[in-house]
């Protein structure tokens, strides 16, 4: 498969499983399982899926060099625990476009860390993505968003984190090989993941059986598409290309909660229509910058 096909069609599929997965951890959410808790069943899941990569080989794992899957892994971390705080606290339809964001800050960092020139068109598509922000934030005067500045913060925080480990895996992916690269980094994540279990406001066992399903589900819709999506880049490089396609998933999250929301017990579908409508059109400005980054 050419690299142009394969990093528009995987992060494509990596998108439409994220924007269900969001859904689904979001449920899991409402169920009282906690930031804390979900981050950790997450990357225990993912790591699990993340070590059936081992089984495609690669280079002997050198003992001096395994500072690289370590920072990448720190990045991955950060950047979770900054997702499922957006998630947990504000609306799926407003968080997941956020993340988009990324897309500009992998153009950003990518000549920073591997020397690739910088375009104008990037500031442009910068203002777009601030613009399509302004466009989310709109609300009715009853019906605001929930907790609406941490869901940017968190969602901005998460968005450099995931650029960084995004032009990170690119650079040293090819060094490394899938096979040995990735699950380094998600063992790492999963270790420092037992650091938050001082941080549960109760012991798993205390999580209502009707929230596991969707807590597994929703963790393992997670570690499917970045499995695709992180492959994707380790293999082919292009991390920006990748992430204008894989951006696609804040569309693909509005158009969720609008269509299918109900299935989730998703209350967004009642903040009206004008609201809706307000973070469609944001969406839609910065999928347009993101866009505009490698046109």
């Amino acid at each position: 498969m050419s690299p142009a096909l394969a990093t528009s069609l995987f992060p494509f599929i990596a998108a439409l499983l994220y924007a269900f997965g969001a859904l689904v951890l979001k449920r899991s959410s409402d169920l009282g399982v906690g930031l804390w808790r979900t981050t950790f069943v997450a990357n225990l899941i993912v790591a699990g899926l993340f070590s059936l990569l081992w089984l495609l080989g690669g280079p002997p794992v050198e003992r001096d060099m395994l500072w690289q899957p370590g920072v990448i892994a720190m990045c991955l971390f950060i950047g979770q625990i900054s997702q499922f705080l957006a998630l947990e606290k504000g609306d799926v339809s407003v968080a997941v476009p956020v993340f988009g964001l990324k897309v500009i800050l992998v153009a950003f960092f990518t000549p920073l860390l591997i020397g690739e020139a910088v375009s104008v068109k990037l500031w442009i598509a910068a203002f777009l993505s601030v613009l399509g922000i302004t466009f989310l934030n709109r609300k009715d005067a009853g019906q605001p968003p929930r907790h609406l500045l941490i869901t940017f913060i968190a969602g901005g925080v998460g968005a450099v984190a995931f650029a960084i480990f995004d032009v990170l895996v690119q650079k040293w992916g090819p060094y490394w090989g899938v096979g040995r690269l990735l699950p380094c980094i998600f063992w790492i994540n999963a270790l420092l993941s037992f650091g938050l279990i001082f941080r549960f406001s109760a012991p798993l066992s205390a999580i209502r059986p009707q929230a596991w399903p969707w807590l597994v589900g929703g963790s393992a819709l997670l570690g499917t598409q970045s499995i695709i999506f992180v492959s994707t880049l380790a293999v082919f490089g292009k991390a920006t290309s990748a992430n204008i396609v894989y951006a696609s998933r804040g569309l693909l999250s509005v158009a969720l909660v609008w269509m299918i929301g109900h299935w989730f017990k998703n209350a967004e579908q009642h903040l009206g229509p004008t609201v809706m409508r307000w973070r469609l059109a944001g969406a839609l400005l910065m999928m347009s910058a993101i866009v505009l980054v490698v046109v």
